[in-house]
């Protein structure tokens, strides 16, 4: 994978098993992209004695991007249209590549398009 984009999920007053299943959700859509691939993000190792090999990240995806600005843009595109179909729900997604953070949430759909553009330009090939 040239690049990637972690992606982390949050809702007001939402549970494990909710911010799995928007994680799902949000995964299943980006998957029907061009992306090379989008997996749930891992915490780290597991505490003592507990069984498994490491602990998911809830709410958290790695979309692996390539090289292409086309397709970072479409992928938050998606996002973006994604995040917008909360159904009143609050809710805000965290985009991160190479340290730059770019967080969506409620804002105005002028500011957000215009962060958008920002992080996209910083981030083309």
């Amino acid at each position: 994978m040239d690049r990637g984009l972690r992606v982390q999920l949050s809702e007001v007053n939402a549970d494990a098993e909710r911010l799995d299943e928007l994680a799902s959700s949000l995964r299943q859509e980006l998957l029907q992209l061009d992306v090379e691939d989008v997996t749930g993000l891992r915490a780290g190792e597991p505490p003592p004695g507990a069984r498994g090999l490491e602990l998911a990240a809830l709410g958290s995806l790695l979309v692996g991007l390539g090289s292409s600005a086309d397709g970072l843009r479409a992928v938050i595109s998606a996002i973006s249209g994604w995040l917008s179909r909360g159904w009143g729900a609050q809710r805000s997604v965290k985009l991160e590549i190479d340290g730059d953070v770019l967080e969506l949430n409620e804002a105005s759909a002028t500011d957000q398009d215009r962060l958008i553009g920002l992080f996209i330009a910083r981030h083309a090939t």
